[in-house]
Parts: C-alpha cells; sequence; structure tokens
C-alpha cells in the first residue's frame, strides 16, 4: 500500500497543525488578556491561581466587613460624645440642684430638664445606621430600650441582647468592635443589682431627687451622675480603640490586595507585547513555510517507473 503522502508532507502537516494551534494560543491571549483562560492552558498553575483567586475573594469580603464596622463605630463614638454632653449637663444641674439657693421651683425646673436629658439619652441608645440599631447586639432589628418616665429608672427594657460577632482581620485572628445598650447605659453588676456608672439609674435618680425637692438626694445623685460620665467616656475609648483596629486593619488589607493582584498578574495576565511579537513572527515563519513547501518537486514513484 502506498501513502498519499509522503513522509516529508506528513511531518509538514504535523507541523502546521502545531503552528495553527499556537496562532489560537495566542490570539487568545491577546483578546483575553490572560495566558491562562482554561485549565489545559498550565495545568500545574492550576490549583495555585485558583487559591490566589480565593485569597482575593475572601480578602474583599474582610475589607466589606471592616467598612460596615467602621461606619457602625464611627456612629457609636458619635453617640457617646453626645451621651456624655447630655452628662455634662447633668453634672451642671446636680450642681444647682444641690445648692442652698435653689429653691423648690427651681429644683422642679431642673427636674423636667433632667427628665429629657433622659430621654435624649435613651434616643442616643437607639442609634440607627442603614436601618440597624447598632447598640442591640447582634441582631440589630429592635430598640433594647424605649423612654418611660414611670418605668424601672425611667425607661423600659425591650429585649435582652448580647454582643458576639467579631470583626475579622486580615492577618488573622478577630476582635470585638460592638457594645450593647445595656453595657453602654444600664450596666448591672452580677448580681443584677444596678452598678456604678448605670446612666439610666444616675439621671433617674438625679430627677427623684430634684422632685422631691432634696438637696441631700440631689448631692448624692451627683455623684451617681459623675461615675456614669466616666462610664461613658470609657465607652467612648473602646470605640476609639475599635476604630484605630479597623484602620489598621483596612490599611493591611489594601496592602494585601495590592499583593494578590500582583501575584494574579504575574500568573494569569498576558504580555499582550510580546505575543503581537510573536504572532507577527509566526505568520512570517508560516508563510515562509508555505512557499518553501510549495516549491518542492512533486514526483510519484510512475515518474521514476518511466
Amino acid at each position: 500500500m502506498i501513502s498519499s503522502l509522503d513522509g516529508s508532507s506528513q511531518l509538514f502537516l504535523a507541523d502546521l497543525n502545531n503552528v495553527q494551534q499556537h496562532l489560537a494560543k495566542i490570539n487568545r491571549e491577546i483578546t483575553s488578556g490572560l495566558k491562562i483562560t482554561q485549565a489545559s492552558d498550565a495545568p500545574d498553575q492550576i490549583e495555585s491561581l485558583l487559591q490566589l483567586r480565593a485569597d482575593e475573594q475572601h480578602n474583599q469580603q474582610i475589607q466589606t466587613n471592616l467598612g460596615v464596622a467602621q461606619t457602625n463605630a464611627q456612629a457609636a463614638d458619635d453617640a457617646l460624645t453626645s451621651a456624655i454632653q447630655l452628662m455634662d449637663r447633668a453634672v451642671t444641674l446636680a450642681a444647682q440642684g444641690a445648692s442652698s439657693t435653689t429653691d423648690t421651683a427651681g429644683r422642679q425646673s431642673l427636674a423636667q430638664e433632667v427628665q429629657s436629658l433622659q430621654a435624649q439619652m435613651v434616643s442616643l441608645s437607639q442609634t440607627t445606621v442603614q436601618g440597624r440599631y447598632i447598640f442591640s447586639g447582634d441582631s440589630g432589628q429592635t430598640e433594647v430600650y424605649a423612654y418611660d418616665p414611670a418605668g424601672t429608672n425611667g425607661v423600659d427594657q425591650l429585649a435582652t441582647v448580647s454582643s458576639t460577632l467579631l470583626v475579622e482581620h486580615p492577618a488573622g485572628g478577630s476582635f470585638l468592635a460592638a457594645k450593647t445598650a445595656t453595657e453602654i447605659f444600664d450596666l448591672h453588676n452580677s448580681d443584677g443589682t444596678v452598678a456604678s456608672g448605670n446612666v439610666f439609674a444616675a439621671l433617674n435618680s438625679l430627677e427623684t431627687a430634684l422632685t422631691a425637692d432634696d438637696p441631700t438626694g440631689v448631692a448624692n445623685a451627683s455623684d451617681a451622675v459623675k461615675a456614669a460620665s466616666a462610664h461613658l467616656n470609657s465607652m467612648q475609648a473602646f470605640y476609639g480603640a475599635v476604630e484605630s483596629r479597623i484602620q489598621d486593619a483596612q490599611t493591611f488589607a489594601g496592602q494585601y490586595d495590592t499583593q494578590l493582584q500582583t501575584q494574579l498578574s504575574q500568573k494569569q495576565d498576558a504580555d499582550v507585547a510580546a505575543d503581537a511579537l510573536d504572532l507577527s513572527q509566526t505568520q512570517i515563519h508560516m508563510q515562509a513555510a508555505f512557499e518553501m513547501q510549495a516549491s518542492m518537486p512533486r514526483k510519484s514513484l510512475f515518474d521514476y517507473l518511466g
């Protein structure tokens, strides 16, 4: 049996097929900008490439979470600034109410202002960001306290909440980024009794003493108000530390993102300029090969048999 193609022609077609596959690969790289568009392009690189993409996606999610935590922490910081200002005013009112120069009518007027401070304080405990109560623990779906002059310490507790959600740091580990309204405004001891620093209780005791026209009681309540103010300052310090940790985490995440993108680019991005040159040279070589193949003599067995 005589093959219809001689050995040189078969070799030429095999080489041509390889060149065409190479050209197709170059064209894909130029069109997509990627040197790896399918697993067969670089089987040994796929696992590390997929891991880099997973790391990048995870880091981007961390950055999103950090942004949310930062917004909440800033809102909490602002709310606590306002709360501290309210307590500063309460300290001033307590000093006026304890003074012997203030009469009964004056203390009644001061009591009404303290009641207003309590209502504002409860409103601060209901601070929301994008529809979420930032002092309502892990759920954030409902306010923890409502203002009620007849309620315990001038408020009604609507829910018992806890804050356990942690913010992940891109370098590893995580940290608590929020306190609850109970921890901030309604501090209690482990046995359930009112603790020193309880904001609602301090304001309520001050209002009660002023309403009763009791200068001694007002002086005692003043100490509770000062302790509550100190507690609010400690809570603001907590959020200040959280904001610093978030800023540090965001800086790290940004640098890590740049590192991941660089590694991804090195693995998957095509060198378009080099590809364009390769394409041009390959096309020239292929054209030269066609011309050479066309110029080769064509003789059959019959030509030699005569």
